[in-house]
């Protein structure tokens, strides 16, 4: 019997196509609802954040201009301008050597700095991987957290007087106990699994610690540094602000005793910069030393 179709008949197969075509054109597309601004959990791309980082800092510098026009004009100088202190920024760097003062800041941040983490990232590793160990240390080192590192200024005037040791040891007691604390939370949010694999396979207390447990935690390890280097700064002020000759705060102090808000101001607003510029080393740090990060983003 021939299957063939008649002559003038339609075959099976255009029934088909044509039924396709007419799904494709009854049936609408897709499209994914738009993003809210406000979304929950939302999405942003990486030109979407430079632009939206960009508006509220000058969203910033706006308000802050907005507030020093609203001021009255005899009390202005309490309020000056941005303009007033980025002009008075580049009359202390060309005329007054500001930049010795912001090179000594930068020098006692970052060296009470790599201080702390010799101290705060081993004794953290340590707690995290060895439970006796974390309960034997643990309630000593969480107590000194709550302590203000202000209130050692008067104890490190009296052991080293007015050096520059008293300073870098104040810059070095605000941050160590937090960022031990910090690299401990690190360390135990190592998967068990990974540390159980490792025991499974015959590897030894010490391989496991530094070769697993370590490098498995030292991408948040690092975050952890980059958040702690901030509140070092934050204690930059209150380091230089006693018997200081050199420094941001020095220069600060000085602004303050002659009523100069501007160079006060000015003084803020370079270690703002400053800070700027630290987190974003770390942040160029982490992008080249844990791409493996970067790739499951």
């Amino acid at each position: 019997m021939n299957d063939a179709p008649l002559s003038g008949s339609v075959s099976r197969a255009d029934l088909l196509v044509a039924d396709d075509e007419n799904l494709k054109a009854e049936a609408p597309l897709f499209k994914p609802p738009r993003e809210q601004f406000l979304g929950l959990r939302g999405s942003v791309g990486r030109y979407q954040s430079m632009f939206l980082g960009m508006v509220g800092i000058i969203a910033l510098f706006v308000a802050w201009e907005i507030a020093h026009v609203m001021t009255p004009e005899n009390q202005q100088k309490f309020l000056p301008s941005v303009g007033q202190v980025v002009s008075k920024i580049a009359y202390l760097f060309t005329e007054k050597g500001y930049i010795a003062d912001v090179a000594k800041s930068v020098y006692r941040i970052y060296v009470s700095f790599f201080f702390a983490c010799l101290f705060a990232v081993p004794l953290g590793l340590f707690k995290g991987c060895f439970a006796k160990i974390r309960a034997l240390i643990n309630p000593t080192v969480g107590g000194l957290r709550y302590l203000p590192a202000a209130s050692f200024v008067p104890l490190l005037l009296v052991y080293f007087g007015p050096t520059d040791f008293a300073k870098l040891a104040l810059l070095f007691l605000g941050c160590v106990f937090f960022l031990t604390a910090l690299i401990l939370d690190n360390v135990e949010a190592v998967p068990k699994e990974l540390i159980e694999s490792a025991q499974t396979m015959g590897a030894s207390r010490w391989h496991i610690v530094f070769r697993v447990a370590f490098r498995s935690a030292a991408p948040q390890i690092l975050d952890s540094m980059r958040n702690m280097i901030a509140v070092s700064w934050t204690y930059l002020v209150i380091a230089e602000i006693v018997a200081a000759t050199d420094g941001i705060g020095a220069v600060m102090m000085r602004g303050a005793r002659f009523l100069h808000v501007d160079i006060i101001m000015g003084g803020i607003l370079t270690i703002g910069v400053l800070g700027v510029l630290t987190d974003l080393s770390f942040r160029i740090a982490g992008h080249f030393l844990f791409p493996y990060i970067r790739a499951r983003r």
